[in-house]
């Protein structure tokens, strides 16, 4: 910034000749009959002729202070005169010549300095005020009118309190008079126009109108104007938007120490409590440094610790609430007695909502009883929206701080599980916060319950290497009519050679097709017999024909015949689309019960697993009786899949049989999360023994009998304890009074597996027919 801003540049002098003329022009309006007060006054002036002309030494005006409080009347109206902020100083300072008494006990102190300091960088405050004498000289001196609003304001410190007040002065320069002392009398149209164009900076006006050429002579009224408020709260809203001012102590002291100046309370203790999940996070400059976390000063509190205090009082209000003595306040909480011992006496708790959700809460204390009244809750009213986007914004980057850090080590999670994962995520990011090395703890569910159940296509192996095997033998088919077709043409012993190799490849898929036939056979096709199509096709118009055909034939992405693998992997695909969608609905239903963990696989079908435990969810009582009620809704899960099986065979381009299994398991386990496997898995070598049944039961056999167990329209219950098995009968019982199962039950003992022994199965079959699994599939389809 120029020189021009270091120091203020033009000449400011005091002077009573601007008022004097003022009474001399009005002085038939201020008799109204009586004797003109304009003698007293021209008297007073002839008694005192220090004060006249311009009066640089201030200390003149003391011996005449009741002669000053006359002249002045018209300037301080007595009605005002203890009311109002009202003052004349020097122009363009701040050197006091006559204050009211209100004004002189804020800003002046007994020597006549003034207490306070300017609210903005001293170059900006010193570049408004030079702004201001140019705006008065432009208007006085060549009637330009232009200007621009500079408001000034001074932080005060309060005699009472010590808290900061802000305040606005608005000059009056009526009494102020211009002298051009070597400035241009005219101004020329360029000049104008420089000025017009540069109107906003001071170093540019000077080039036109040097300050030494003008003097200002008389003395400024300023009119002081509390603006604390409009200024705390911009304060605040800039401070808002800072999430330092939420996640770092320092931050929330300056928070604090704003609140304590718009509530003038010197004394005043702000809190912060966030809701996040089960948990409360409360904040508060009382708290010790080693609690501290990602968020400032925290303590973690479960939410169910407030119930019954001021805090839920106050959320069930959805408003403030005023707390004029809290030792008077009836049916203390652990909370109230918590701020009673932090020496809390009144208080406002007022919620922090957003979206229709409570976030939060807010906190302004005091150890004073009756510190908050109705004019204080107003106040604390317009700071809610403030504080609720605040913390809503400190939360959304928390969540989604804690989102990347799942994805990155967890993938997809589960939302039943969801909580766990974040709260795990929350104690990394903490400890990370205290500088400590950490990782993100075990993810372990002990004592939950497995459900495991399959919907599986019957033969889809079979039928899929049947698909290949046609396609293999069409391609084979086609390639050999166009070798044939060449040789009518061309007797050449080399295609006679090309013609035995396809028949022979032809054999041997007949023969038996193995894993690597296909691969083998495209081989031979794309690398020895397709190679030589361009030049058979100019054997003439026949050859290039079947060489068109063959090409037709041909799928362009698999680059072989793809005609029934197309149809099979098409009605595979309907399928699982059509039950994954039913599976969804029915699983989102049976999640507003109770929340488990749900994880579905589709390959030839659906299957699925279940985890249900108490420490798989929070804030919610956890009885095997949701356990009992899954088994039963997996029963008619797959009546459901079976129907919508049924009805698609029809529509389907290759018929589908579907078979179904569910997996019978009392005994609760525990599954870990796997962070290098992105999923969960039992967890220890007992335990194990169910994911080897799990794993295996699909191929299990009726003893003795060489059966699959599982069979289409009949649902195979897999079980190794008799009272497992009891427990299924009484569903089934159940199931078929509803009309979903038929009274086709079977109890068989099952063959051997690798390491799975004893294992018994109840098979019952679906009543397809039925209007109870119409019903149930139409009600699922809404």
């Amino acid at each position: 910034m120029d020189t021009i801003l270091q120091d203020y540049p033009f000449r400011c002098v005091l002077s009573f000749e601007p008022l004097l003329d003022y009474w001399n022009s009005n002085s038939s309006s201020f008799n109204g009959g009586m004797p003109s007060p304009v003698e007293a006054i021209r008297e007073g002036f002839r008694k005192a002729p220090e004060l006249q002309g311009l009066i640089e030494d201030l200390n003149a005006l003391k011996p005449h202070r009741d002669f000053l409080r006359h002249l002045m009347s018209p300037v301080f109206p007595p009605a005002l005169w203890e009311s109002e902020l009202l003052a004349a100083v020097v122009p363009f300072s701040l050197q006091p010549v006559f204050c009211s008494p209100t004004f002189q006990g804020f800003f002046f102190d007994e020597a006549g300095t003034f207490k306070g300091r300017a609210f903005a960088e001293s170059d900006r405050y010193v570049q408004a005020r030079v702004l201001r004498a140019y705006f008065l000289i432009l208007r006085k001196c060549y009637g330009l009118r232009e200007s621009v609003d500079l408001p000034l304001v001074h932080v005060v410190p309060d005699g009472s309190t010590g808290l900061d007040r802000y305040f606005g002065f608005r000059p009056n320069f009526k009494f102020v008079d211009v002298r051009n002392v070597g400035g241009p009398e005219e101004l020329s149209d360029d000049q104008r126009s420089f000025i017009l164009e540069h109107i906003t900076d001071p170093t540019a006006l000077r080039e036109v109108l040097p300050p030494e050429n003008y003097e200002f002579r008389g003395f400024t009224v300023l009119h002081a104007l509390d603006v604390t408020e409009h200024k705390v709260l911009s304060a605040l809203d800039r401070d808002l938007v800072d999430k330092e001012s939420f996640v770092s102590e320092a931050g929330f002291i300056r928070l604090q120490q704003r609140l304590r100046t718009l509530f003038r309370l010197p004394e005043l203790v702000a809190g912060l409590a966030a809701v996040q999940g089960d948990k409360v996070l409360v904040l508060n400059t009382g708290c010790q440094k080693e609690e501290n976390c990602i968020f400032a000063a925290s303590n973690h509190i479960p939410v169910s610790q407030f119930n019954g205090s001021v805090f839920e009082r106050a959320v069930k209000a959805g408003k403030p609430i005023r707390i004029r003595d809290i030792l008077k306040e009836p049916n203390h909480t652990a909370v109230e007695a918590e701020m009673i011992q932090h020496g809390v006496r009144s208080a406002i708790i007022a919620p922090l909502e957003y979206g229709g959700r409570t976030i939060g809460a807010l906190k302004l204390a005091s150890p004073n009883a009756d510190e908050f009244g109705p004019t204080e809750e107003l106040l604390a009213n317009q700071l809610l929206p403030r504080f609720s986007m605040a913390l809503k914004r400190a939360l959304d980057e928390l969540d989604n701080n804690v989102e990347s850090i799942i994805k990155e080590k967890c993938t997809a999670v589960h939302p039943s599980v969801e909580w766990r994962f974040k709260k795990a995520v929350l104690d990394h990011l903490e400890s990370v916060h205290r500088g400590e090395a950490s990782e993100l703890e075990p993810i372990v569910f002990r004592d939950v319950y497995p459900l495991y159940g399959a919907s599986d296509i019957r033969g889809s192996s079979r039928q899929r290497n049947t698909g290949i095997l046609s396609d293999v033998t069409d391609h084979l088919n086609r390639s050999l009519d166009v070798i044939q077709s060449a040789l009518d043409v061309r007797r050449l012993f080399v295609l006679q050679e090309l013609c035995e190799r396809i028949a022979g490849h032809l054999d041997r898929v007949h023969e038996g097709f193995g894993t690597g036939d296909e691969a083998s056979v495209m081989s031979f096709l794309h690398k020895e017999v397709e190679p030589l199509f361009p030049a058979l096709s100019s054997f003439g118009p026949p050859v290039a024909q079947a060489v068109a055909k063959y090409r037709e034939a041909i799928d362009p992405e698999k680059r072989t015949v793809y005609h029934k693998r197309k149809d099979f992997e098409a009605s595979v695909s309907l399928f699982n689309e059509r039950v994954s969608s039913y599976l969804e609905r029915e699983e989102d239903a049976a999640q507003k019960i109770f929340p488990h963990y749900f994880d579905k696989h589709q390959t030839d079908g659906i299957d699925y697993v279940i985890y249900m435990g108490g420490s798989m969810v929070e804030n919610r009582e956890f009885h095997e009786l949701y356990v009992r009620n899954m088994r039963i809704w997996q029963m008619i899960v797959s009546c459901g899949i079976a129907w919508h099986a049924e009805q698609l065979k029809g529509v389907l381009k290759v018929p589908l049989e579907t078979t179904h299994l569910i997996l019978v398991n009392h005994s609760p386990l525990s599954i870990r999360f796997r962070f290098d496997e992105k999923r969960f898995d039992v967890d220890g070598a007992y335990d194990v023994a169910h994911e080897i049944i799990r794993s295996r039961i699909d191929k299990a056999t009726v003893g003795g009998r060489a059966e699959r167990l599982t069979q289409p329209g009949k649902i195979a219950l897999v079980y190794s304890r008799p009272e497992e098995g009891r427990e299924m009968k009484l569903h089934i019982g159940f199931l078929q009074k509803q009309g979903f199962l038929t009274d086709e039950v079977e109890t068989v003992e099952l063959d051997e597996l690798q390491d799975v022994k004893g294992m018994k199965a109840i098979r019952v079959g679906i009543d397809l027919a039925s209007r109870a699994v119409t019903d149930r599939v139409k009600c699922m389809s809404v």
